[in-house]
């Protein structure tokens, strides 16, 4: 069971009374994680692996303390295999633009996508001519969960990479990846996982799902904008291409030659966002505190209130059903209303903030009917059963005004 109120204290902008939903963006930042970052800068402010001086053995000490306590976070076998990056998208641009493609190789990808795990397969193709083909969930399924023979039907030996989002940022279902990435590695193709909304709502275990490269961002998790993770599986490191390299990517330089460190070093070029990653592990420290499966326990009980409160209101669209294999996620319309001032409307009146919009997945958006987007409301373990109830309020209000 989650104390949400003592929680609560650990966020000093919701004791201003703003219902802050929309998690599935960005997660509020609690207060150990800035302390961890402060502590940095107010005490040990130096580079990491750059020198043996007290500030920076305990800053690099630091660093890869969290890179530990992120492994063992989603269960990876070492934590060699964890890459820090910025953010989701760089991660998966880097395995995009680091593997070596030939014209005959295949990507298979899906419609649930968000464009940071679509646009860039389809640059690949524009590059090097390579054939994406975009895996479509049935359309009798309304959570828009992805079906694995559609899978068996389109991976063959050509196909080099299945790239596919573990929980969609538009219905939040959860997603069969494990099933399909054993179809994928049956022809030695790589699986891809884009885990942005999954590894902050529900246990993530990179062994048991057996991808290849998984990202995700610390700024859905409680930690700082600026600061990603990229998991690539140890022996693919020599694989990919390294997309920047330069200081601190190396373990020896000739005047005509150079070696890459055979690390995680190897893909983090330069001096690294070190507070950010500092703040990340500070995070994982304040989930696992909490406990993956509380926060999963709790986020099904908003998630059920959320649809049952606005799945059959008059003037009002949900997408998706009250399924238990989901995050606290939903989007929905206001007839007669774009989604936009929908949510300026509600946070103006009642200073509740939802995301409108087309949530970086319009060929999804598209598929559902309008592509001026849906009213996206998502909550985190901090966010209060009252508060769903408000929301709930002031879309009947809204849509009674009509």
């Amino acid at each position: 069971m989650i104390n949400v109120e003592n929680i609560r204290k650990d966020f000093p902008v919701l004791k201003t009374g703003v219902v802050y939903l929309d998690n599935a963006s960005s997660t509020l930042t609690p207060e150990p994680v800035l302390q961890k970052m402060m502590e940095f800068y107010r005490e040990y402010r130096s580079n990491v692996g750059r020198g043996a001086y007290e500030f920076s053995r305990k800053s690099t000490f630091e660093y890869e303390e969290a890179r530990k306590r992120i492994a063992k976070f989603i269960n990876a076998k070492s934590e060699e295999e964890i890459i820090f990056t910025r953010n989701t998208t760089e991660g998966i641009n880097i395995v995009a633009n680091g593997l070596k493609w030939n014209d005959s190789d295949k990507i298979v990808t899906t419609l649930l996508e968000h464009h940071s795990n679509f646009i860039v397969w389809l640059r690949v193709k524009q590059r090097y001519g390579v054939q994406v083909n975009v895996v479509y969930p049935k359309k009798q399924q309304v959570d828009n969960v992805l079906d694995p023979a559609e899978f068996e039907k389109v991976n063959d030996d050509d196909t080099k990479v299945v790239a596919l989002t573990h929980i969609s940022n538009v219905f939040g279902a959860i997603e069969p990846i494990d099933i399909i990435a054993k179809i994928a590695h049956k022809h030695g193709t790589y699986v891809v996982v884009d885990a942005a909304q999954s590894v902050p709502h529900i246990k993530v275990d990179i062994q048991k799902i057996g991808c290849d490269f998984m990202a995700f961002s610390g700024h859905k998790m409680c930690a700082p904008t600026g600061c990603g993770v990229l998991y690539i599986r140890k022996e693919l490191f020599d694989e990919i291409e390294p997309s920047y390299i330069g200081g601190g990517t190396i373990s020896d330089v000739d005047v005509g030659a150079y070696t890459l460190d055979k690390g995680p070093a190897r893909f983090e070029a330069g001096t690294p966002a070190i507070a950010e990653v500092l703040g990340m592990g500070a995070a994982v420290d304040y989930l696992s505190k909490i406990g993956i499966k509380n926060i999963e326990e709790h986020e099904r009980k908003l998630s059920t209130k959320l649809f049952r409160g606005l799945q059959n209101m008059p003037g009002v669209i949900t997408y998706g059903s009250d399924s238990k294999n989901r995050i606290a996620l939903l989007c929905f319309n206001i007839i007669g209303k774009q989604p936009r001032d929908v949510s300026v409307e509600l946070d103006k009146s009642a200073r509740i903030m939802v995301r409108g919009g087309h949530h970086c997945a319009l060929p999804l958006i598209k598929s559902i009917g309008d592509r001026t987007g849906t009213v996206r409301a998502s909550a985190y373990f901090y966010n209060t059963e009252d508060e769903i109830d408000t929301l709930v309020d002031n879309v009947e209000r809204i849509a009674g005004h009509l």
